[in-house]
């Protein structure tokens, strides 16, 4: 074999360093993070749901990060403020995105124009719970499941109406698929929050509404309020004795869920660590013990890519209902 001469041996191993030198300070910064403070911008108000998860989560995730995760909540356009903020943001692993499946896979079925492509310009990185939705009715109204609930409206026509946390919303979507299910007419009633619905639910106000799982749970413990049915798969662990739609003859196996996101260019490396750390903190009993309180499932540990099945899969389930019942929204 001819030996490489020592200029062209020289020549060469410039290249190499050259060429390695991005991957080896990509490695080395991945390495590295984080060094600073994070971010983690959440998608409603400080008092919900789901500011409640990501407070404790924020929490925690300081502890495991050795470093501050500071939370900023911008509310707002069906999660579209934080949605974009964050798809905005630097992808350097330091401005994160807490939402929901609602303002993640339903507004972008519903809505006509979106500032940014959800599924594009966000990288799912971890399920932090999950849960079905509850469709309750007030006390006095004369149906105690999903059955009887049917039968009374579908002999009504126009008589009942149903709330929701608004136009748009998975709850809404939820109701227009049952209504076509089931051959019934109500009108919907749209609410700026869950805690709306179920007050009006408790005073009379309002007949049938749908909210998230842990809102109406001491309502319905005192019965001063009825839950009739929940979407998903599974009871919930402080409402067992509410079934699923699908044992009561009307399968919706869309759940809810809140999860984490990062901007798309965001390091796999860095996008795993988090995955790993957020899942950590859902095997703590510490964590079991703050999803049954708020009526969750058991806590969803996922993996990055069993994430992005799951929101595939809901994208098109929400696009194919709401193209059929015609919700769309500016």
């Amino acid at each position: 074999m001819t030996p490489i001469p020592f200029k062209r041996r020289h020549a060469l191993g410039v290249c190499s360093a050259l060429l390695m030198s991005p991957m080896l300070g990509w490695a080395q910064g991945a390495d590295a993070w984080p060094n600073r403070p994070l971010t983690l911008v959440v998608a409603s108000a400080p008092g919900s749901g789901l500011d409640v998860i990501a407070r404790e989560t924020a929490q925690k995730l300081s502890i495991a990060l050795k470093q501050s995760v500071v939370v900023d909540n911008k509310p707002g356009a069906s999660g579209v403020v934080a949605g974009t903020t964050v798809a905005r943001s630097k992808s350097d692993g330091y401005t994160w995105l807490y939402s929901n499946a609602s303002f993640m896979a339903v507004a972008p079925a519903v809505l006509r124009k979106m500032p940014y492509e959800p599924n594009k310009e966000l990288t799912p990185v971890a399920i932090t719970a999950a849960g079905g939705v509850i469709l309750s009715v007030s006390k006095d109204f004369p149906a105690n499941n999903l059955k009887e609930l049917v039968a009374l409206v579908k002999s009504k026509p126009d008589a009942y109406s149903y709330g929701t946390w608004g136009a748009g919303s998975s709850g809404h979507l939820m109701m227009e698929w049952l209504q076509k299910q089931a051959g019934l007419k109500m009108s919907h009633v749209p609410y700026k929050s869950t805690p709306l619905i179920v007050n009006e639910l408790t005073a009379g106000i309002l007949q049938v509404g749908w909210t998230d799982p842990g809102t109406p749970v001491a309502l319905i413990e005192n019965k001063q309020i009825k839950g009739i049915a929940i979407s998903g798969n599974v009871r919930a662990p402080r409402t067992t004795g509410i079934g699923t739609m699908g044992e009561q003859g009307y399968p919706f196996d869309a759940v809810g869920w809140f999860g984490m996101f990062a901007p798309a260019q965001t390091p796999k490396a860095i996008v795993e660590r988090m995955n790993a750390e957020v899942n950590k903190i859902l095997k703590t009993p510490e964590m079991a013990k703050r999803m049954e309180a708020m009526n969750f499932e058991p806590p969803p540990a996922k993996s990055v890519e069993e994430f992005k099945a799951i929101l595939a899969k809901d994208l098109k389930t929400w696009h194919n209902i709401a193209a059929d019942a015609g919700v769309v929204m500016d």
